[in-house]
């Protein structure tokens, strides 16, 4: 009506006829203005008479679910509710549990002060869908987070143990060049669980955090979010790693080193927004021990009668020499070391989880040749196939002598553990090429003759004399007999 030369050109403009437009001037009021709430429902409420019956159930469980509660009315009135009525029944439910229900916890902000706190958890990689060298890799993240700058860093591991802990905080704080006052964590039950009793882990762990004159800090049981910064860093790392991974168009990555590449290369870019803050807090952090403490758990274990031993709910096996025999075992964050007599025997992968079985066959070959009728329903018998080419030569064996397989294919195997696997195996796949059930003579034969054996050639530089004369000439002019 301000720009407009007629009302009529104002009220074209605006969209609407001319006698609307002169309604809504003469009132002085706009639309919107006009417009009166709706009191009244629009359809009738199905659950209005079993309404009382259902607020019962939800005061005396206000959890709940209005599916369940659809489900108890339908069992209650057969017929007289269909499932298109959920909808409405959630809404009558929100509505209650807002205007009359429980009340609800709150989440206090809190105030974060340079140099303070860090916090720390392991959290599980397996939805991603890593592939390492063609194998799917399950993996952990210990993840430490400052709580001030958001400063992060992480380190792969494969059980929430202590030896894990304790590896992961040290890595985080050197990386970071130095100390905050406190380290907040869980209640640390699986790492308690995994491997050590309650006292003996708060031993240890009160040890780890004197060495670096950290406070120690944790939440109440089942209370993650007192925990909140580093789940959200959790859940904000995982989702860049899965764009990052994404981006690069594969999840395959040819060996362990270059995906740890990849994570240090994520962490150095999610770093880069922070370095503000970061910078006010390196001057308030405490310094660093002179060194580290060695993140190892020592037991001491009986060697069975099995040659094997039982450690962190896990079986391995040693040498059958050691039958009888105590060890000392040594337990890394992702090896395990057997010492007997101040000497380490073996080293081994640790095992992930529970109840498994590493078995080197190595070990048990020689007793499995002296008593070859123990291979056959041997609970282990798996670990002596060391790869796919001997179970196809155990096949071959076992169709062409049945009675005898077990003790003719024992007996290739000690060629392999005494001589060379790869050898053995290469002369397997010959041997299976020409459509021949291995024998022993056959592939011991083969191994002798080098067949298969990986060839190396070693070239020796003609020697120079006159450079030893040199040497001479200079060890005399220096005075020393």
């Amino acid at each position: 009506m301000n720009t407009e030369k007629t009302f009529r050109q104002a009220a074209l403009k605006a969209g609407m006829d001319e006698k609307t437009a002169r309604k809504y001037r003469d009132l002085g009021k706009l639309p919107s203005e006009l417009k009166k709430p709706r009191r009244h429902r629009t359809r009738k409420d199905p659950f209005k008479e079993v309404w009382p019956e259902v607020k019962a159930l939800l005061e005396v469980n206000p959890g709940l679910y209005a599916t369940t509660l659809l489900t108890e009315l339908q069992r209650r009135y057969p017929g007289r509710f269909q499932d298109g009525q959920l909808r409405t029944l959630q809404r009558k439910i929100k509505k209650w549990r807002a205007l009359e229900g429980p009340p609800k916890e709150i989440f206090f902000p809190q105030v974060h002060a340079p140099g303070r706190l860090c916090q720390s958890d392991f959290t599980d990689m397996r939805g991603l869908g890593v592939r390492v060298a063609g194998e799917r890799f399950d993996h952990l993240i210990y993840h430490f987070v400052l709580t001030y700058s958001n400063w992060e860093t992480g380190r792969i591991c494969f059980s929430e143990s202590f030896e894990a802990l304790s590896a992961g905080l040290q890595e985080a704080l050197f990386e970071l060049g130095g100390v905050p006052e406190a380290h907040q964590t869980d209640r640390l039950s699986a790492a308690v669980n995994a491997d050590l009793d309650k006292d003996t882990f708060q031993a240890r762990y009160a040890g780890l955090l004197r060495h670096y004159g950290l406070e120690g800090k944790a939440i109440q049981a089942r209370s993650p979010e007192q925990n909140g910064d580093i789940e959200k860093r959790h859940d904000l790392f995982k989702k860049a790693l899965d764009q990052q991974l994404m981006l690069r168009g594969s999840r395959e990555f040819e060996s362990r080193k270059a995906y740890e590449t990849f994570l240090r290369q994520l962490f150095r870019q999610l770093n880069s927004g922070r370095t503000e803050r970061l910078e006010e807090e390196l001057p308030t952090l405490g310094a660093l021990p002179a060194g580290r403490i060695d993140p190892v758990q020592k037991k001491r274990a009986k060697v069975r009668k099995s040659a094997t031993i039982r450690v962190a709910n896990n079986t391995y096996s040693v040498p059958s020499r050691l039958i009888g025999e105590k060890v000392q075992v040594h337990l890394r964050p992702e090896t395990i070391e057997i010492w007997y007599a101040q000497r380490m025997i073996e080293k081994m992968p640790r095992l992930r989880g529970s109840e498994r079985a590493h078995i080197e066959y190595r070990h048990v070959i020689d007793g499995l040749v002296r008593k070859p009728g123990a291979f056959e329903n041997y609970r282990h018998r798996a670990a002596l196939f060391p790869t796919s080419r001997f179970r196809e030569a155990y096949d071959a064996i076992k169709a062409r002598w049945p009675s005898s397989a077990s003790k003719r294919y024992l007996k290739i195997l000690q060629v392999a553990a005494r001589v060379s696997e790869s050898g053995v195996e290469k002369a397997l796949k010959r041997l299976l090429g020409e459509k021949e059930a291995p024998t022993v003579e056959a592939v011991g034969e083969l191994v002798a003759a080098g067949d298969g054996l990986p060839s190396c050639r070693i070239e020796i530089e003609e020697v120079v004399l006159s450079d030893y004369d040199a040497l001479l000439e200079g060890a005399e002019g220096s005075g020393d007999e």
